[in-house]
């Protein structure tokens, strides 16, 4: 964060000071909201959660080089108290913005939000110094303190913005307003919650409602080849750049195809020229999100031969979305156990398919091991039987679902779909999972593990990584 002294940020959040003997003491360190996380210098925000209070340990963060703490009540140290402590934060994070003058790009979507994010961040780093979201921290508490990891030296402040209803979005941009607002699609990501994609695209559309108009840089970005993202063009002030396989859009994929790895491989076009591109990343989805970054890249100034060059050469930031690992005897294991939606999951089951091919052809097989989507209420049934489907039809040679009720429609989707025998089987948990895998996996073969966070398949992923030579 940029230096500020207790003064300013009591000013900045509308707090009182107490216990402060010089509020000229400036914060020179990060804010954090973990105590563990201090070092000399920052400021401790404490918030009072379900399981811990975050006052209690105020007096241990100052003692561990805390300048003050941003508190509900006085705590017998330095703070800086507010009525409400999330508030606050808010506050201070767009203070802080503003007094920088970092170009904001903000961006949302019901799928590939993270990857989207972390593809920008390697391009827009190129250009000039850039702070983005790590992993997934992309709600009221996550977002401001990312943007706070912000100094003098930052040119680019890439945030990731997730949604749970209609607001959500509108408030996050009101604490760190874009310049540049991204909508990557609307999809079936909790849908439950929002009560359909109509809804979920009224959410998602906040992002460009907000943006600076065109004659003061604003500019949407926006996927032309999802009719309800497109629909956004209407609610912005702000110049709109299209990405996708459409014809209209000014960044686009020609040519696209996957490789004996399952990485894509297109020709990107943009404005300013056509280059070809390999990803690192795994699965045809990720054009989409390769696109969407090269968009805000071209805008912001990088040519497409330097686009095409970085996006070539990033790779994943965070983990547990689509992470390959080859084991010592053959046996590759794919990790995307962090989240899962319909149109993620069966992006997955593409990509295992395509790195099936050269695995198939070793006499090795392909595994998907999958679990419960989750928040997707009425529709829930229908996209777990159609997964199972599709793992048959991509010719996938072994299906694990694990779990309860929602596994058994994935289950008997297959089985309805032609996957009979051995080929399809229902497992209670992740240990039964583990349990199946470790006697049955053989060298060559190919395993993919996916499920909404909550399942936690991350466990049978790092088992069989852990597992090798056993």
């Amino acid at each position: 964060m940029i230096p500020l002294t207790l003064a300013e940020v009591a000013r900045a959040v509308g707090g009182s000071m107490h216990d402060i003997p010089d509020s000229d003491v400036r914060i020179t360190g990060p804010v954090v909201r973990d105590s563990r996380e201090v070092v000399p210098g920052s400021l401790f925000v404490a918030f009072a959660g379900e399981r811990a209070d975050g006052h209690d340990f105020a007096a241990g963060a100052v003692a561990d080089g805390a300048v003050a703490v941003l508190a509900a009540r006085p705590v017998g140290v330095p703070a800086i108290v507010v009525d409400d402590v999330q508030a606050a934060l808010g506050a201070l994070a767009r203070h802080v913005i503003a007094t920088l003058g970092a170009t904001v790009v903000a961006l949302t979507g019901s799928a590939g939000k993270t990857s989207t994010k972390d593809l920008l961040a390697q391009l827009l780093e190129r250009l000039a110094p850039t702070v983005w979201t790590p992993g997934s921290l992309n709600n009221e508490i996550g977002l401001p303190l990312t943007a706070l990891q912000a100094d003098q030296d930052t040119r680019h402040l890439v945030l990731e913005m997730g949604a749970r209803g209609i607001g959500h979005i509108r408030y996050l941009t009101g604490l760190t307003p874009p310049r540049i607002g991204m909508v990557l699609n609307v999809g079936s990501a909790h849908i439950g919650e929002f009560g359909g994609r109509e809804q979920i695209a009224i959410a998602k559309g906040e992002m460009v409602e907000g943006l600076p108009p065109a004659e003061e840089g604003g500019i949407a970005v926006l996927n032309a080849d999802d009719p309800l993202v497109r629909e956004m063009a209407s609610r912005t002030k702000a110049r709109v750049v299209l990405f996708g396989e459409s014809e209209n859009a000014a960044y686009r994929a020609e040519n696209v195809r996957l490789n004996e790895r399952g990485q894509a491989v297109f020709s990107l076009r943009t404005p300013t020229g056509c280059a070809d591109v390999t990803l690192r990343l795994y699965g045809e989805h990720h054009v989409s999100n390769a696109l969407a970054a090269a968009a805000v890249a071209g805008e912001l100034g990088m040519p497409a031969e330097k686009i095409a060059i970085a996006l070539s050469e990033a790779g994943s930031l965070s983990r547990w979305r689509m992470e390959v690992t080859e084991r010592p005897d053959g046996v590759t294991v794919v990790n995307d156990a962090y989240n899962a939606n319909p149109e993620s999951m069966r992006a997955a089951l593409r990509a295992l398919a395509a790195m099936g091919t050269s695995a198939q052809a070793r006499g090795g097989r392909t595994w998907a091991v999958l679990g419960q989507m989750a928040e997707l209420g009425e529709q829930s049934l229908a996209e777990h039987d159609a997964v199972g489907r599709l793992a048959v039809r991509l010719n996938v040679s072994k299906l694990v679902a694990v779990g309860g009720t929602e596994a058994a429609w994935l289950q008997m989707g297959a089985y309805n779909e032609g996957s009979w025998g051995e080929e399809s089987v229902h497992v209670s948990d992740a240990e039964a999972a583990i349990d199946l895998l470790r006697r049955e996996v053989r060298p060559g073969d190919v395993v993919l593990v996916k499920a909404s966070r909550s399942v936690g398949l991350e466990a049978v992923a790092l088992a069989l990584i852990e597992g090798a030579g056993r």
